[in-house]
């Protein structure tokens, strides 16, 4: 309480002004005085810590000036309202509370009441202002500090959203190697990507399973690369021992996609290896069966085939799309899970829509 306060003294009458004026000066408080209610709300604007307040006033009473004070958003209101009053109705002390009031003081006025009234008022206005400045510094260092972890946080996800960019990145590279020794790999990839988003749709993947598997769906041949051209591009069947030599290619996939910390990577990883396993267990390259193959394998095994039967390959003349499907309904139970191989024979329209999209890509 080092500075010198500054006491409001209200009130109509002249000898009441001047004597608590005097007073308070004596004491070493600032002083202003006001003669009625509008002047007093006037005189608010100033740095007030203490109104003392008589009641009974002409015109605006203390009630409405306390109530008006309270009501004043600019105004603080931590400030001490002390009544005046030579009444000691109760009603008129229920009402003073009622309008803001803190504490009373009874006319004739006690000299020595009044400095002690006073000062007690203003030292818990002082703790009050003390406190709430103790709290503003807080939420200013809390402020700075949240700032600080939200540009952090920022940094920190904008740092792994460019990490994921850049493994998706990696995926569509990997993906597309392939294109430089087979000219319809890129629209393979393409559209086997798109039948297996449509599937998973069917299926109802949750929306974070979707867009892991429809992101590394593309990687399922990756391994091709380690293929030699004689035996990927060679124009007719493929005899025993380049037969053995082609299945390698889920393998090698597997080897190149291996020991990444990357839920897309390891995700590629799973699409590699199992999309040449069969439903009966007749497939590779472990024979897995039923439920025991990855769902994501499961999956890339449909529209894998299914894109295969109506593309030209080297050994191979394109089927038609309904003798496709017709080759994938025979197949369910066998080849296929039969319920991947349900939801794809009820999807032929948009089976046939992704078709058209790709065409002459």
């Amino acid at each position: 309480m080092d500075r010198k306060k500054r006491i409001l003294i209200v009130d109509d009458d002249e000898h009441i002004r001047k004597l608590l004026e005097t007073l308070l000066k004596s004491i070493g408080h600032l002083v202003e005085v006001a003669s009625d209610g509008i002047e007093a709300i006037a005189l608010m604007n100033l740095d007030i810590d203490l109104v003392l307040l008589d009641i009974y006033m002409e015109g605006m009473d203390g009630f409405d000036v306390a109530r008006k004070i309270r009501q004043n958003e600019t105004i603080n209101n931590d400030i001490p309202i002390i009544m005046m009053t030579a009444s000691g109705n109760h009603e008129d002390r229920i009402r003073a509370v009622q309008a803001g009031a803190d504490d009373f003081i009874s006319k004739p006025l006690d000299l020595t009441e009044i400095q002690v009234r006073l000062e007690a008022h203003l030292l818990k206005k002082y703790a009050l202002d003390a406190l709430k400045e103790h709290q503003n510094h807080l939420e200013e260092e809390v402020e700075h500090k949240t700032e600080a972890l939200r540009a952090s946080v920022k940094e920190l996800a904008n740092a792994h959203r460019g990490t994921q960019q850049a493994y998706i990145e990696t995926i569509s590279h990997l993906a597309v190697v392939a294109e430089f020794k087979d000219v319809d790999t890129a629209s393979h990839i393409g559209r086997v990507s798109a039948y297996c988003s449509l599937l998973a749709d069917g299926l109802k993947l949750t929306p974070r399973e979707k867009e892991i598997f429809v992101t590394v769906s593309p990687m399922h041949d990756v391994g091709k690369i380690g293929i030699p051209e004689h035996i990927l591009l060679k124009p007719g069947k493929l005899d025993d021992k380049e037969m053995e030599i082609m299945k390698e290619h889920v393998n090698i996939g597997g080897r190149i996609l291996n020991g990444s910390s990357s839920s897309l990577i390891q995700g590629g990883e799973i699409v590699a290896l199992t999309h040449h396993e069969k439903w009966d267990g007749s497939g590779y390259p472990k024979g897995l069966k039923g439920n025991e193959i990855h769902q994501w394998g499961r999956i890339c095994a449909v529209a894998d085939v299914f894109d295969a039967l109506t593309s030209v390959r080297p050994y191979k003349i394109a089927f038609s799309s309904e003798k496709a499907f017709e080759i994938i309904g025979e197949n369910m139970g066998s080849h296929f899970d039969p319920e991947i191989a349900e939801v794809f024979l009820n999807n032929k329209e948009n089976v046939l829509k992704i078709q058209k999209k790709f065409e002459g890509m």
